[in-house]
């Protein structure tokens, strides 16, 4: 059966378009304008991934502490030390001691064992003949791993997520601080969780997180802060991933052939991952504070210039999605994965959610599900994603 050709972008458009019908195309227009460009009222944009590594790499110049960065947005929930909002020797330190919690290894041990009992429900159904939402799916699977993690023994995964989501939710591309009553808000929704985080602080269990933090030195409010960075980093932007790379997948006519790779060993299932990733680019954006003058491009930056760097659309600068490439026929066309971004600040979760991302789509992989039979992009969330996403074998 022949294929729409580039059914797949279609799809990828009305879900970034449903997420932010105003931001999308304003900032598509403005990346065509030029590597780097003012906006009045927004900053400095970039939609060049040579100049937005530089941004990233330039951790003096360009940082995600102080006013109109994102880490100060999270400061007031969060705390003032939980690497988000980090900079310099600290910042380093800190990320040394979490690292052995994120090695390939241990991320795939940890998402195998926490993952097998969502998995197992899931794959009954579609063996059944059932129909699994994919967006449902997820979020459970995406709290359960992040409960685990943080020691949180008696949260639902799904509650777990919600409790994320709904400090998400007051956030968009355009806030630079939360008000007052939300920081109350969101310290609110914290609360139950990071108690229980606080009991797995206090309890040092061998080999968690927390026990990580309190032996770095940390006491056990800037634990908590730190728990709860991981909760709303590590939850949504994974949940959002998987339907789309899925949906990204299927709409290609590459299901067939990924299913093959797999019987034959599972090869290609990395770089068809991070080929689908470059194209969907879970967080859209990327928030730095310029510390000193400079220039970018042929742009002038202002000392305390906020920069945005379009993700998005440096990831497809690369061009549409790369069948050859998703099937390891060809080298990536960006190797270095700047969606997880770059320098100092690269995602220390990435092993982790890649680890998770690889669990749940070789268990579909795995079951044949290969139809979606139902499916809707949500409307003006942060992160672009569907609403639900019902597949069937």
């Amino acid at each position: 059966m022949t294929r729409p050709k580039r059914r797949e972008h279609t799809w990828e458009r009305r879900v970034q378009l449903a997420a932010h019908p105003l931001a999308y195309p304003f900032i598509t227009v403005v990346a065509r304008r030029g590597p780097a460009v003012r906006v009045p009222g927004v900053g400095v944009v970039v939609g060049d991934p040579e100049l937005a590594r530089q941004v990233l790499l330039d951790h003096e110049g360009f940082r995600k502490d102080g006013p109109g960065s994102s880490g100060a947005l999270w400061t007031p929930v969060l705390g003032p030390a939980v690497l988000l909002n980090m900079e310099g020797e600290e910042h380093r330190r800190l990320r040394a001691a979490l690292a052995g919690l994120f090695t390939r290894a241990q991320a795939t041990q940890l998402c195998t064992r926490v993952l097998e009992p969502v998995l197992a429900e899931a794959t009954e159904r579609l063996d059944a003949g059932g129909a699994v939402d994919l967006v449902a799916l997820t979020r459970t699977a995406a709290g359960t791993v992040i409960g685990d993690l943080l020691g949180l023994a008696d949260a639902a995964g799904e509650e777990v997520f919600e409790r994320g989501e709904r400090i998400v939710r007051m956030v968009g591309l355009r806030t630079r601080k939360l008000t007052p009553s939300q920081v109350a808000k969101a310290k609110a929704v914290l609360a139950d969780l990071t108690a229980a985080a606080g009991e797995a602080y206090d309890r040092g269990d061998p080999g968690s997180m927390m026990a990580r933090l309190r032996a770095h030195g940390l006491d056990r409010e800037q634990a908590l802060g730190l728990a709860a960075a991981f909760l709303l980093t590590g939850t949504e932007t994974v949940a959002t991933t998987v339907p789309r790379i899925f949906a990204l997948w299927h709409d290609s006519g590459l299901l067939p052939a990924l299913r093959a790779d797999l019987e034959s060993g599972g090869a290609a299932l990395d770089a068809a991952i991070d080929e689908a990733m470059r194209v969907i680019t879970p967080s859209p954006a990327m928030l730095r504070r310029a510390a000193r003058p400079g220039r970018l491009g042929a742009t002038t930056v202002r000392e305390g210039d906020r920069v945005v760097i379009a993700t998005a659309r440096c990831d497809l600068a690369a061009g549409p999605f790369d069948r050859a490439v998703a099937l390891g026929r060809c080298p990536a066309h960006d190797p270095k994965r700047l969606w997880f971004g770059a320098g100092p600040h690269y995602c220390i979760g990435a092993p982790l959610a890649l680890a998770e991302i690889r669990v749940l789509l070789r268990a579909l992989l795995t079951t044949g599900a290969e139809h979606i039979v139902r499916r809707r992009a949500k409307r003006r969330v942060l992160i672009p994603t569907y609403a639900h996403l019902e597949v069937t074998t």
